[in-house]
C-alpha cells in the first residue's frame, strides 16, 4: 500500500506491506503526533485510524499558545 501525506508544502510517500496506524506512519517519518490533524475527504480522523489501502491524507498543523 502507498500513503500519500501532505505536510506543509511538501509531499511525503509511507509505503507498507500491512495496514498500519496513522499514528504509525507519523512516527516513521518523525512528526510529531501532537502538533497536526489528520484529514481524508475533507474529515478529520484519529490518529489511531488504520490505513489498509492506497490513498492520500492531509497533515493539518495545528498550533497552541498562551
Amino acid at each position: 500500500m502507498r500513503v500519500q501525506i501532505k505536510h506543509h508544502d511538501e509531499i511525503l510517500i509511507f509505503k507498507s506491506e500491512v495496514p498500519v496506524a496513522i499514528s504509525l506512519i507519523l512516527r516513521e517519518l518523525e512528526i510529531p503526533s501532537s502538533t497536526v490533524l489528520a484529514v481524508y475527504n475533507d474529515t478529520i480522523v484519529p490518529h489511531s485510524s488504520i490505513i489498509s489501502e492506497d490513498l492520500e491524507i492531509e497533515l493539518v498543523v495545528v498550533s497552541s499558545g498562551g
